[in-house]
């Protein structure tokens, strides 16, 4: 890690050869906005177009739009509704409609400003428009220090998650940790989900800190979530340079997304956050891999970890076991009759498998709805 003082940021950086991009994490970022832009060589002939929600927009569009401005640059903004249901087909029209109705051309660029639906959205806007255009994350979120990294941009179809979409790397990550202290508690424990999932797939020390500092994560603050996020973002910007694609080992970031995503197409997007679905991912990815013989006494401490930062531990009762198998069949990790798992070895390292018979999912599934939840 080393400090961008013309940003005054922390930066790591995604190594992609030519497609190289910087990561900045510190407090107050988006007043920097402009100067970030212009270290990007992010031309200022061309209209920008700044998709947010309508719960971060009223708090920070207009810094963003004035930092912006400052600097040169023309800007149009586009609203669209707060929550998954928003990564539509739907919405993402209305989107491509304010891209065009704001002028956008091929050397325009969007901004991704919000968590990580915002993200995944305006990421695959700026992927489809005129066949790719330039694009920036501005998460203000926890949870999207993990879909904002990577490249990877989707809409949800009614059927599976992030089914519809590319790979299409940002030109930058700007991370303004100011933006977190306003998150609801609930969306503070859904994001430390996806900081403890980088530590059980890579760093058992990590998971440790996670585990050691659990008050000071959810009570925000700042300096024990800045060292979060720059260790989370370290292990995927490590993990994409090594495997932009998902051939191989970026599969491993899918720890307890293959029931985690089920669940979420279960509950309609939206009953479920993304970060408490995931949650109950892994503990079910810990006790299969109990039970085929690949880990001892992981379940246990990985159930007792995520009810430490108070998510759920259990399935909900009404959720239907065949629709959940069923929505694991839509997943775009399913091919050739077989879906993925990834499976823990021990905390802090996994093994990606294709040999996970359906019975011991289903069996796992009927557990998860009979244990008790932390909720």
């Amino acid at each position: 890690m080393k400090i961008n003082d013309q940003i005054g940021a922390a930066q790591l950086t995604v190594e992609l050869g030519d497609r190289s991009y910087p990561i900045w994490i510190g407090s107050g970022l988006i007043a920097r906005i402009g100067r970030a832009f212009q270290l990007q060589n992010i031309p200022t002939g061309s209209p920008i177009l700044v998709i947010t929600d309508d719960k971060v927009g009223p708090k920070y569009l207009h810094h963003v739009v004035a930092a912006l401005s400052d600097a040169g640059y023309q800007v149009s903004t586009h609203q669209v509704p707060s929550g998954e249901k928003s990564k539509s087909l739907r919405v993402f029209e209305d989107c491509i409609t304010a891209a065009l109705e704001a002028g956008c051309d091929r050397k325009s660029t969007v901004v991704a400003l919000g968590g990580g639906v915002v993200g995944d959205l305006a990421g695959f806007v700026a992927a489809a428009y005129m066949r790719g255009v330039r694009f920036v994350q501005v998460p203000t979120t926890i949870l999207a220090h993990d879909s904002s990294v990577g490249g990877k941009v989707a809409v949800n179809h009614p059927l599976a998650k992030n089914i519809i979409g590319a790979f299409h790397q940002p030109e930058m990550v700007l991370y303004d940790t100011s933006t977190l202290q306003s998150l609801p508690d609930r969306d503070v424990r859904s994001g430390l989900a996806e900081m403890i999932k980088h530590g059980l797939i890579w760093d058992q020390a990590f998971v440790a800190w996670c585990e050691e500092h659990a008050e000071q994560l959810l009570d925000k603050d700042e300096e024990a979530l800045t060292y979060g996020l720059l260790q989370g973002c370290a292990i995927k910007a490590a993990v994409v340079s090594q495997d932009e694609r998902e051939n191989d080992l970026r599969a491993i970031l899918n720890l307890g997304h293959t029931i985690g995503h089920a669940l979420e197409a279960v509950a309609g997007y939206g009953e479920l956050l993304h970060g408490e679905a995931i949650a109950i991912g892994m503990i079910g990815s810990a006790r299969l891999a109990e039970q085929m013989g690949i880990a001892a006494e992981v379940a246990g401490y990985t159930e007792r970890l995520m009810s430490s930062f108070g998510l759920p531990t259990a399935i909900p009762a009404q959720y239907d076991t065949e629709q959940i198998i069923a929505a694991m069949m839509h997943d775009k990790k399913f091919k050739e009759g077989r879906t993925l798992f990834v499976l823990p070895t021990a905390i802090g390292r996994v093994e990606i498998r294709r040999d996970v018979p359906i019975d011991r999912v289903r069996d796992i599934i009927e557990q998860l709805k009979g244990a008790r939840t932390c909720q």
